[in-house]
C-alpha cells in the first residue's frame, strides 16, 4: 500500500482499554487519519466488538463530512471526470471484532471505504492508532480522577479538541491536524512558532 499523500486516504482504527477509579473497564474505539493525524471522535463503551468498531467508523465518515462543510464523504471521493471511486482504506489488526462478517458486510455496502488488516504480530503497522491513544491517556485520562464512564468522555472529548485545532505537531512540522486536513497547512511545510520578543531595557 502507498503511503498516503491527502487527507481520507488512509484511517487506522483499534480499540483502547481505561479503568476508571471506580473499577470499571471502558472501551475507546476511534478513527485516526493517517496524513493529518486528525482524530475523528471516541466511541466508548464496556465492550469491544463489531458494534463499536463500526460506529466509531460512522463517528469518522459523520466527522470527515462535517469538516468538508456537509459534503458526503463518497462525493468527496469520486473523481468527478471518470466517476471512480477512490475508498479510504481502513486499517485494522487481526483482533475478532475486525474479522467478523458484520464488520466485513459493512464496507461492502460502503464503496467509499475498505477494510485492510495488518500482518499477524506487527503492530507497528497501525503505530499512529497506537500513539494518539498512548497521548490521550498520558496527557489527560491518566492524571484525571476519573471515577465514572461520564468522566472519560467529558475529558477525552475536550483533549481531542485541544489535540486537533490548538496543539502545534513536530509530526506535522508544527502544524495543527485540523489545519492540515482541512488543507490550510501542508504537512512537509514547518510551521515553526514566533519567537518572543523581550523588550530591551
Amino acid at each position: 500500500m502507498n503511503p498516503p499523500t491527502a487527507p481520507n486516504q488512509v484511517w487506522q482504527l483499534d480499540f483502547s482499554e481505561f479503568e476508571t477509579a471506580g473499577g470499571g473497564t471502558w472501551r475507546l474505539a476511534a478513527c485516526r487519519d493517517y496524513w493529518s493525524k486528525y482524530e475523528f471522535g471516541w466511541h466508548l463503551s464496556p465492550t469491544a466488538n463489531q458494534h463499536d468498531a463500526i460506529a466509531a467508523i460512522e463517528l469518522a465518515v459523520t466527522e470527515a463530512q462535517r469538516l468538508a462543510g456537509g459534503v458526503q464523504l463518497l462525493e468527496q471521493l469520486t473523481d468527478i471526470a471518470t466517476g471512480e471511486i477512490r475508498p479510504v482504506t481502513t486499517v485494522t489488526d487481526n483482533g475478532g471484532p475486525f474479522r467478523s462478517f458484520r464488520f466485513e458486510a459493512f464496507f461492502a455496502t460502503h464503496p467509499e471505504l475498505r477494510h485492510v488488516r495488518t500482518r499477524v504480530r506487527t503492530p507497528g503497522q497501525n503505530g499512529s492508532r497506537e500513539r494518539g491513544f498512548g497521548t490521550l491517556k498520558y496527557e489527560r485520562l491518566f492524571l484525571e480522577e476519573i471515577d465514572d464512564v461520564l468522566d472519560p468522555t467529558v475529558h477525552a472529548e475536550r483533549y481531542r479538541v485541544e489535540y486537533n485545532t490548538v496543539r502545534p505537531h513536530e509530526a506535522l512540522s508544527w502544524n495543527r491536524p485540523h489545519d492540515v486536513h482541512t488543507g490550510r497547512a501542508d504537512p512537509h511545510v514547518p510551521n515553526f512558532p514566533e519567537p518572543e520578543i523581550l523588550p530591551t531595557t
